[in-house]
């Protein structure tokens, strides 16, 4: 008997048919002798079509009033499914996030979770009911409803599970794990049975979409072990835990890719110091994630400075940095938004020299230009020229043989 918390997302519950699967799943699991407390996204399209509905009206409308409105999309399903268990004899009751009481910060449309109220969930699951929870959405102090971004769902599951010390957040999703890399770019790659939680981070972070990044953080900082497993098919998906006994240990457990890169250089700024924070802060004040840095001195008192941002945010970074430019004497500025960030990832690599070497060596041996590189204790990142993306992701998963389960 265990105490589980099962997220589903949207396209885990984007039908009635869908539903009724879940249900069915969730009843196996109490039949099984396990608590459960179920964490359910919008059906999928309803947040984009809530989106539409707002942007029609006001696309500059009150952050305050979209939250309200987007949170909808989750009160619809929660009910669904309450609806599905109670039919089949499980008890069950739906519950919002400000029922719950998931206490946010105000930040509305990307708010971040403070507390958990957890003692409304802990009476019902005494009582044998089974809480369907709301993800993505929490109420801030002043009790407006707030929402948690993009994949918050993910987020709420792992925060519940936190609170009431469950013995696994499970996140139910469209894949069956988490793979060494995408396979619709390698067929070859190879489904985990485990990965670490630093690993996972930094896969969430370079591009890997499986999770939300900050369910991530949340998983690891409170010692949530997170399981990614599919909606449509059984198996036991991937256990995301700390190293320890029986773990996978590779040299590079996978390899994470991002095409949203824009690469922006301003050149011929003053080699003095302070001269970063002067060329990143109007960036940052832009509310804009800056990603890889590079600063190189040209030997004229002189320095190049070159950063990556979102390809979304490119125009208006490199509005801002022409503006620096004028501001701070520079010779000009250059941008590149046809790039690719690949990295390879693995807690092995602590223990282990030689990484960067064969990864340089497998690219140069393709003809693969490296624009720029970045490293960490567990990855290294490069830049190359967006065409080349899926050549590198290839080339790389074939020179760490990540098709081949590791030596344990």
């Amino acid at each position: 008997m265990a105490l589980i918390v099962q997220k589903f997302g949207g396209t885990s519950v984007g039908t009635v048919e869908r539903i009724e699967a879940v249900a069915e799943r969730v009843v196996r699991h109490r039949a099984a002798g396990d608590d459960v407390v179920v964490v359910v996204s919008a059906m999928s399209g309803e947040t984009n079509r809530l989106l539409g509905l707002a942007n029609a009206i006001d696309p500059d409308g009150s952050a305050r009033e979209l939250d309200v409105l987007v949170s909808t999309g989750e009160q619809v399903t929660i009910a669904l499914l309450a609806m599905a268990l109670n039919k089949r004899g499980c008890a069950a009751q739906s519950f919002t996030g400000d029922q719950v009481k998931i206490l946010t910060d105000d930040s509305h449309s990307k708010a971040r979770i403070l507390d958990v109220e957890h003692s409304l969930l802990n009476q019902r699951l005494g009582e044998g009911v089974v809480p369907i929870v709301a993800g993505f959405q929490g109420v801030d102090e002043n009790n407006n409803i707030t929402t948690l971004g993009r994949g918050g769902s993910d987020t709420t599951a792992v925060a519940i599970a936190a609170a009431i010390k469950a013995d696994e957040c499970q996140i139910y999703t469209d894949v069956d794990g988490v793979y060494t890399t995408d396979p619709r770019v390698e067929p070859s790659a190879r489904k985990m049975n485990t990965i670490t939680f630093e690993e996972m981070l930094e896969m969430a972070s370079l591009g890997a979409k499986v999770l939300q990044i900050r369910s991530v953080e949340f998983a690891g900082k409170y010692n949530v072990p997170l399981r990614v497993l599919s909606s449509f098919e059984e198996g036991q998906g991937t256990l995301i835990t700390y190293e320890g006994l029986n773990m996978e240990k590779p040299l590079v457990s996978g390899i994470a890719f991002n095409r949203d890169e824009a690469r922006l250089t301003i050149l011929g700024v003053p080699d003095q110091p302070n001269v970063a924070a002067s060329v990143l802060a109007p960036i940052g004040k832009a509310n804009i994630d800056i990603d890889m840095i590079i600063q190189n001195a040209v030997g004229d008192n002189t320095a190049d400075f070159t950063f990556t941002v979102h390809r979304n945010d490119f125009a208006r970074a490199k509005a801002i940095l022409d503006e620096t430019c004028a501001k701070l004497g520079a010779k000009g500025v250059q941008g590149d938004d046809h790039i690719a960030k690949i990295s390879v990832v693995g807690v092995g690599m602590k223990s282990h020299a030689g990484v960067a070497v064969t990864m340089f060596e497998s690219l140069g041996d393709e003809g693969i230009n490296i624009q720029q590189i970045s490293t960490s204790e567990i990855k290294i990142s490069v830049l190359v020229e967006e065409k080349y993306l899926e050549l590198a992701v290839r080339t790389l998963h074939a020179a760490f043989n990540l098709d081949k389960e590791p030596v344990q």
